[in-house]
């Protein structure tokens, strides 16, 4: 039986590939993919349609209350509600495929049921009582209540620990007082989960998450946030004047917010995930139909080799994206525990792969795109904001490296103090050794104890599997090789933990291509998976050379030149060497 407490990256830096977690990749049940037909289907029939509504609302800066009200009537507030209390039960999978259907038309509506869905109310779904659930999951599945998450403050962003909001207890009620930014839904929402301090005023990180709604006294929320991208989704800030909070509303365990709040998050990325697929896709769509229809030099641009090289890396990058978020969701819907390091992965590469596929969708389609007429401008501006919400992906580029090895770091710590007392008890001490030299001499050969190697793969995935196997021993290698430099240092060392993490998001999503194309072989064959298996050899290879450098810059770098340089501009505010 698998070990569903693995972590498929923490296990990497120690020179295993644990292939079960991605073996057989996942797929859909047949009853589920027959429900996705259907609501793909009422999707495409609700907003197809409204491609002009999209331009006009995103000018306006709103979506309309009648359109809000045709949402909850399609049932779009419900996805992941179980069916128990009038939602649809959607699992990560399936929950994640829908967004990106909802993505492939507008980001603004995505985003407005995706804050819902996916971190609003998750916390009830993940934390709640029987009670609190019965209470308010019937309201929350019609979209009665629209749900918020409420953790940013105007001081507290990626830095969540250090929120100001607070809850005082009083008798059998919290009362809270503060204020949260830039919230989604803000403006539309009745539901909102609000993490808020409950330690003492010396004391960071003891928070607490409550359910408060909007009917509690005091509640009251800012002006809509005239915004870059996203514009018609609603955004404000929410404030708590004095809110008196029955104890009741406690969501989770009293001081575990800071847990609860990151389990949401994990929990939910999936959502943001399929939502940057889903606009690929879109852009895919447009830009190819775009190539095609334009003529320069008395032929279409889709003949010009550099146009086809933006085309096909759009197409590289969104199939990378969509295996590794269908990854994790698979993950989490098999039950796995720890998933965390890998949702974040999942979130870093499709933001980015979102961001680079608008950015050429967009030169492809030349002044045009520029021109608020075509859809490539919007989605630029709405793009932009993945890789700042749900965590910054610099924030997680660091929780990435210093989560996964950890447990490096745990053994190079026992080693130390097994060491310290080899000559006190030899056998212990030799016990010590002899484990942490049995691994290194795995990661040197490739044989040991470690599986430091695929073994359940087709044969047409050998080339591949053999590259990922020789990054996994130079990743456990270079993990162990920085800790023992740094040691508990290695948190201040953020260029190169940087780039761990980017080896470490290269060397998953190669994994999770390398799982699917394997599955799409079993199923289609060597030659039906043909394309597959082009994109496989592509990513292979840009991700080989990808994770070579950045092996190569660990130690041979200009990080401290460039830390000077950015040292000296913050000194005069500004550039030295304007020629007047």
């Amino acid at each position: 039986m698998t070990d569903k407490s693995i972590s498929f990256v923490r296990s990497l830096c120690a020179g295993a590939i644990e292939e079960d977690v991605l073996l057989p990749y996942p797929t859909l049940s047949a009853d589920e993919r027959e429900t996705l037909r259907a609501v793909v289907g009422s999707v495409d029939d609700l907003l197809g349609p409204r491609a002009e509504d999209f331009r006009r609302w995103d000018a306006q800066g709103e979506l309309p209350p009648a359109f809000i009200e045709e949402l909850r009537n399609f049932g779009l507030f419900g996805l992941v509600i179980p069916e128990a209390h009038g939602g649809m039960g959607m699992r990560a999978a399936a929950y994640s495929r829908t967004l990106q259907q909802v993505a492939r038309h507008d980001a603004s509506v995505a985003v407005t049921i995706g804050a819902h869905s996916s971190i609003g109310m998750r916390g009830l779904l993940l934390y709640g009582t029987d009670e609190q659930k019965a209470r308010w999951m019937p309201k929350l599945a019609t979209g009665e209540m629209i749900a918020a998450f409420c953790l940013t403050e105007p001081g507290a962003g990626s830095d969540a620990a250090s929120i100001r909001t607070t809850a005082v207890r009083d008798g059998d009620d919290w009362v809270i007082n503060g204020s949260k930014l830039w919230i989604t839904n803000g403006g539309i929402a009745d539901f909102f989960t609000v993490f808020a301090k409950t330690g003492a005023a010396d004391e960071r990180g003891k928070l607490s998450g409550f359910v408060i709604t909007r009917d509690l006294p005091g509640v009251s929320v800012g002006p809509h946030e005239d915004k870059m991208g996203l514009r018609a989704s609603s955004t404000t800030s929410v404030y708590f004047d004095n809110v008196r909070v029955p104890a009741f509303n406690l969501l989770g365990p009293e001081h575990a917010g800071f847990k609860v709040a990151m389990h949401i998050l994990n929990n939910g990325r999936t959502g943001l995930g399929g939502g940057a697929v889903g606009a690929c896709k879109g852009l895919i769509a447009a830009a190819t139909k775009q190539a095609k229809s334009r003529q320069q030099f008395g032929r279409p641009i889709a003949e010009f080799g550099l146009v086809k090289q933006k085309l096909g890396q759009m197409v590289v990058d969104c199939y990378a994206a969509e295996s590794v978020v269908n990854l994790v969701a698979g993950i989490i819907d098999q039950g796995y525990e720890e998933y965390a390091i890998e949702a974040a992965i999942s979130k870093v590469f499709a933001s980015e792969a979102l961001w680079r596929t608008a950015d050429e969708a967009l030169q492809i389609a030349g002044g045009n795109g520029f021109m608020r007429d075509y859809p490539y401008e919007r989605v630029v501006r709405d793009s932009r904001i993945n890789r700042i919400f749900e965590g910054t992906n610099e924030v997680l580029r660091l929780f990435i490296a210093l989560s996964a090895m950890n447990d490096v770091g745990t053994e190079l710590k026992e080693l130390a103090s097994g060491l310290r007392g080899v000559f006190d008890d030899p056998i212990k001490g030799f016990g010590v050794m002899s484990a942490y030299a049995l691994r290194r001499a795995a990661l040197a050969t490739g044989i040991g104890r470690n599986k430091s190697a695929f073994t359940k793969l087709e044969p047409t995935l050998v080339p591949a599997a053999h590259t990922f196997a020789v990054c996994t021993r130079d990743l456990a290698t270079a993990a162990d090789r920085i800790l023992r430099k740094h040691g508990k240092n290695i948190i201040g060392k953020q260029f190169a933990s940087s780039r761990l993490a980017d080896i470490m998001i290269d060397m998953f999503v190669l994994a999770s291509i390398i799982a699917r194309v394997n599955a799409s072989v079993i199923t289609h064959g060597t030659a039906g998976a043909a394309k597959e298996l082009e994109i496989l050899n592509v990513f292979s290879g840009q991700a080989r050379r990808r994770i070579r450098a950045n092996f190569d810059r660990i130690d041979d770098n200009d990080d401290e030149s460039v830390k000077a340089l950015a040292d000296h501009a913050v000194e005069l505010e500004g550039y030295a060497w304007d020629n007047l």
